[in-house]
């Protein structure tokens, strides 16, 4: 689980992305970074080199991230094994197999500001949580729709989404139709740690593993991320009617 050699595949309507290797390999992974090359990666999509990363590891969402929780996570990653062997290479179609036109993609969708804003004297709780949700948990990536140049539209934020592969939708995660109107924050909070909902069905699909790591959070994050949910505006299903919910 925290060997961390990447290639698994992610096909989309742009190509087929790979994850690479990042584990403390300084050959084949990122062993050889510093820790204002892990900040780039993350906050700006650069590589060490200068060469853009590809928007599906998620930096838009990372790029609210506290600079100081980056270097903690540098400190965490020089814990684990360096393991050999590299990825296999994204398979992309034209024109998104030209980095250079990504430059033109971050000025459009990359902000380190918040995607919602909240008056003054909203509980800590849901700040805490809009952080968490936001940045390092990157939710809006799987559960917002996107548009033709695959930006999240963040007039649908966390309204649930056609997956990425497009077989099936992630769930609208707002208070909306067809969301979690009828959770309370105590349900969602039980449901990122347990895994089972209000009505006792339990988490499937690619969000098991993204529970099981909500699963190691503090209970004080997850009251957090569930206040926020409970906080943001309300959307309808951001996907069609016609697909069936997969969750």
């Amino acid at each position: 689980r925290l060997q961390l050699v990447g290639g698994l595949e992610l096909k989309t309507p742009f190509g087929t992305f790979v994850p690479p290797n990042i584990s403390q390999d300084p050959r084949d992974g990122i062993g050889a970074w510093s820790v204002e090359d892990l900040a780039n990666a993350m906050l700006k999509g650069v590589s060490p080199s200068g060469e853009h990363f590809y928007p599906a590891f998620p930096y838009a969402s990372y790029a609210r991230m506290n600079p100081a929780d980056i270097g903690d996570l540098y400190a965490f990653l020089k814990t684990l094994p360096a393991v050999a062997g590299k990825a296999a290479g994204n398979s992309l179609g034209f024109p998104f197999n030209i980095r250079r036109g990504i430059g033109l993609w971050k000025l459009l969708y990359l902000s380190d500001q918040p995607v919602v804003a909240f008056p003054e004297g909203k509980p800590d709780p849901v700040m805490a949580g809009r952080y968490l949700v936001e940045g390092p948990g990157h939710c809006g990536e799987c559960h917002t729709p996107r548009d033709l140049a695959g930006g999240t539209k963040k007039n649908e934020w966390l309204a649930g989404a056609v997956a990425a592969e497009g077989n099936g939708v992630v769930p609208n995660i707002t208070s909306g139709e067809g969301g979690l109107a009828d959770w309370s924050e105590a349900d969602i909070a039980n449901y990122l740690e347990t895994g089972f909902t209000p009505d006792f069905d339990s988490v499937g699909g690619a969000m098991v593993d993204v529970q099981r790591n909500m699963a190691e959070l503090t209970p004080q994050d997850r009251a957090a991320i569930a206040a926020y949910l409970k906080a943001i505006p309300a959307h309808p299903n951001g996907y069609p009617a016609r697909k069936k919910t997969a969750n």
